[in-house]
């Protein structure tokens, strides 16, 4: 255990609470800032052993996202700038439960088990949030990096996505782009300016975009890279800072209580759109000359880009494989357009980003949202070679070498290594642009089925288990027949049961053709839950 002798000294200064029990989920760690200080150390630590065992650079991003501010977390990022592998997410929720003198034991299990060498060299590149508790638990991260003699690059305050984006430029050696801030806005931007030069007749009015930043890094960072877009887009920003983050405006919190943030001011039909906290979430809205208020959620966002891109292929007589993937939680109308009328393949896997990124990987190109605004697009190595031999080719002809350029500028607008939502708005932005679609007209592509999410208290939530991609409930017995002769009993209906990854709660979706049925049937199928399930407190009441 030599190599770990320092760490048992090290560790005392980063102690363990006596009695919390966490678990690395598809966001990593998240708890209250105050109870994180020895998981951050111990995450220096992993995270220099998996760059070991890869060879390569390893992101750790101090952050929790669209929690509120007294919460934080910290995720790693894989070589090519990916989420972790399943298999160390064991090793992550071991190592950071193990009692404080059992930490080096659990440490020289893990180099046996993967065969690590350490001498091999290893690096760790490091950022963080604007939380009030990120310089605290950035500062252990690298504590635990130090003390097994890693190099590290601390790169400090960035976006989630910045920072899965510059581990992958530094593992593809610059491949995939510059490992810089600064190179991600110019290789970003620059994409972005070609895309929309193709609109030469684009008024300022149809350059502006207001932008709730949550008062999130995400606001920071636009802020930083204004100079890069040389007013292609003009954007107002709200909620920069001045208040608390996550605080009655973000993503989250839009997509929730389905209405505007607070502290935002805007007319009607003025195109809108939030970030959460860390900036990979995005999601758009307006509200019409009546008030009302319509949500462009990560449904929406995915079906404009897949018509976009539909349209290119045809264009360009390319035969490249186009899909979308959603979860569960995908409005019914999303997937019946996507189905029916653009004639995609579609394919539902379980709820989180790693489950979407890795069936997008099957396709040449694969389209991947999540409901809350959380997504991107992937384009195989292949499909990325057939597009710039297209546009290189001096034999092609000008209609398919004008799509296949355009094309390869929607490769470079895109980080393809995890939802990003400063690039979702870039793409989305030059989409509407080139389509010269207005928001009202984006909003119509089709209506959404009016829909429910309620949860309900259970005593265990491991006695419900599902299959089809969360869509069926395998147990307990009784519960899926039930839930299926709900559902009969309105028009356009479906509803299903998951539970919770981190509580003992059980969420329920329902839809249906009106916001009442919708509404009965997520209560009705509520009742199911806390009477098959162990539901725990008093019955769910109705809504109305």
């Amino acid at each position: 255990m030599a190599h770990f002798q320092e760490v048992s000294k090290r560790s005392a200064m980063h102690p363990k609470p006596a009695g919390l029990v966490l678990e690395y989920g598809t966001a990593g760690f998240r708890s209250n800032a105050k109870h994180l200080d020895h998981i951050m150390f111990r995450m220096g630590l992993l995270a220099t052993l998996r760059s070991k065992k890869t060879k390569a650079a390893i992101g750790v991003m101090v952050t929790a996202s669209h929690n509120p501010e007294e919460d934080n977390g910290v995720k790693l990022i894989d070589p090519m700038g990916e989420m972790l592998s399943a298999a160390w997410e064991d090793h992550a929720t071991l190592l950071a439960n193990v009692e404080q003198q059992d930490l080096p034991c659990v440490l020289e299990d893990i180099v046996e088990k993967e065969n690590i060498d350490m001498s091999q060299e290893a690096i760790v590149f490091v950022g963080k949030d604007t939380r009030s508790s990120s310089d605290r638990l950035s500062q252990a991260v690298l504590d635990g990096v130090c003390v097994l003699h890693s190099h590290n690059k601390d790169y400090g305050l960035v976006t989630t996505p910045q920072l899965h984006y510059l581990v992958c430029c530094n593992n593809t050696q610059g491949h995939y782009g510059e490992a810089t801030v600064n190179g991600y806005y110019s290789k970003l931007c620059q994409a972005f300016i070609e895309l929309t030069k193709n609109t030469p007749n684009r008024t300022d009015d149809q350059k502006h975009l207001t932008l709730d930043g949550a008062n999130g890094i995400g606001a920071l960072k636009v802020r930083e890279m204004e100079r890069h877009l040389k007013r292609e887009l003009q954007v107002s920003l709200f909620n920069h800072g001045n208040g608390q983050l996550n605080h009655q405006c973000g993503a989250d919190f839009v997509k929730v209580q389905q209405k505007l943030p607070a502290g935002i001011k805007v007319n009607a039909g003025e195109r809108c759109c939030s970030f959460d906290g860390d900036a990979d979430r995005i999601v758009y809205y307006y509200t019409d000359s009546d008030g009302h208020f319509h949500l462009m959620d990560g449904d929406k966002i995915a079906t404009l880009i897949s018509t976009f891109l539909k349209e290119l292929l045809i264009q360009a007589g390319l035969n490249l494989e186009l899909a979308v993937v959603q979860t569960a939680y995908a409005n019914g109308s999303s997937t019946r357009f996507l189905e029916d009328t653009l004639k995609l393949t579609v394919r539902c896997t379980k709820t989180g980003v790693k489950h979407l990124h890795h069936v997008a990987q099957e396709f040449d190109i694969g389209v991947y949202f999540e409901a809350n605004g959380h997504g991107t697009v992937l384009f195989s190595k292949s499909a990325e070679e057939k597009i710039k031999q297209l546009a290189d080719n001096p034999n092609t002809d000008d209609g398919r070498k004008r799509a296949a350029i355009l094309l390869c500028h929607t490769i470079n607008v895109i980080n393809q290594t995890v939802g990003d939502a400063i690039a979702d708005m870039l793409l989305v932005e030059a989409v509407l642009a080139l389509k010269g679609m207005t928001v009202q007209q984006w909003d119509a592509i089709y209506t959404d089925l009016p829909n429910r999410q309620l949860k309900v208290k259970v005593s265990d939530r491991r006695v419900i288990n599902t299959a089809d991609a969360e869509r069926r409930a395998v147990s307990p017995a009784g519960l899926q027949e039930a839930i299926d002769a709900l559902v009969k009993n309105y028009r356009h209906a479906r509803s299903f049961v998951r539970p919770s990854g981190t509580e003992d709660v059980v969420r329920v979706y329902a839809e249906a053709d009106t916001q009442e049925s919708a509404d009965s049937l997520a209560h009705q199928v509520s009742l199911a839950v806390y009477r098959l399930a162990g539901g725990v407190g008093n019955e769910p009441k109705p809504l109305h």
